[in-house]
Order: C-alpha cells, then structure tokens, then sequence
C-alpha cells in the first residue's frame, strides 16, 4: 500500500535530513524517483519548480507534491491523492519535531562545550555536500536541454543561468527580480 510506503519514506527523509529543505531535495529524489520509481525525473523537476514558487519551506513544498503525485501516479483518485499529500507532509515533519522537542534543553544547556561545537563543525561540510547534490541534480536534461537534440534550448538555459548567476553574486540584484526577468524572458524565448 502506498500510504504506509509514503508514511516510512518521508519519516526516514524527515529524521535523516541536515540544512534545511534545498538539502532534503536530493533525498526525496532518491526515494521517489530512484528506489520506488513513483515519479520520473521530468515530474520532479517539475514539483522542485513548482515548490519554489509558492510559499512556505521547500522541503515541506515538495514533500506535498510528491506525496500527491506518487498517489495520483499509482491509479488513486484524487482525493486519495489529498490524503497522500498530506501524509508526507506530516511525515517529514513529525520526528524532527519530537526529537527538537526531546533535545532542545540539552542543546541550551551544552551550547558552549567544545563537543558540541565540534559535533556541528562537523555537519557543516556535509550539509554543503547535500545542497551542493541538489544543484547537481536540478542540472539536467529536463532543465537545461540536451546539447544533442535541443541545442537551443541548452545553449539559451546555460547563458540565462550565467547572467542570473552573475547578477545575484556580483552585481547584488534581488533574487525576486531575477526571477521575473527569468519568467520574461523565457516568454519571450520560448
């Protein structure tokens, strides 16, 4: 049943995540796409944008649409499909919140003690490690175009990521506007 399969899946992404919802996205690609093959890769690329753009954590954004999509996929109707939504956004968030809640008197009693602060020198570089494989990740076919078959659209995805890169870091523009001058000029190209 892909109800209980949801529940244990999102449960294990939700305790096992460190750095926040871009970190969770290369879990969840595991999980859902990879090992229980409920999405393909062109859907989630298509959730991870779609978590972006509305409101609220990504993780948790995504988390809901995979759920939603996994049962729809799997011949559900849709208000199963509300359900499943629902159950993964729960799922991911529930063990996190009870272990916080477990936890969070004794990481104020021992904040200042060197194992403590060694303990999180140590996540650091691995909370990099799984932002940096969901970059990797968003870097496909489905986002930048083949170089093969769709030189076009490869060629015109590479130069808008290095003119939205070089905006944000050099130049200091506002990530919103980068974004709606992305939107505009994707109308126009496309």
């Amino acid at each position: 049943m892909i109800f209980l399969k949801l529940f244990i899946v999102f449960s294990k992404i939700g305790i096992f995540n460190f750095g926040g919802g871009y970190a969770m996205i290369s879990l969840i690609h595991n999980e859902v796409v990879v090992k229980n093959h409920w999405l393909s890769s062109s859907e989630f690329t298509d959730i991870i944008a779609i978590s972006q753009s509305t409101p609220g954590p990504i993780g948790i954004n995504c988390a809901t649409y995979a759920g939603y999509t996994s049962v729809i996929n799997d011949g559900y109707p849709q208000w199963a499909a509300v359900l499943g939504s629902i159950l993964a956004s729960v799922s991911v968030l529930w063990l996190p919140f009870l272990l916080m809640l477990a936890v969070s008197r004794v990481l104020l009693k021992y904040s200042k003690t060197t194992t403590l602060k060694t303990m999180f020198s140590v996540l650091r570089p691995a909370i990099v490690g799984l932002v940096a494989a969901a970059a990797i990740l968003l870097m496909s076919a489905e986002n930048f175009g083949n170089p093969q078959t769709e030189t076009f659209k490869f060629i015109t995805s590479i130069l808008l990521f290095i003119f939205v890169f070089i905006g944000n870091r050099i130049y200091k523009i506002h990530p919103i506007l980068l974004l709606v001058l992305s939107g505009i000029a994707g109308l126009i190209i496309y």
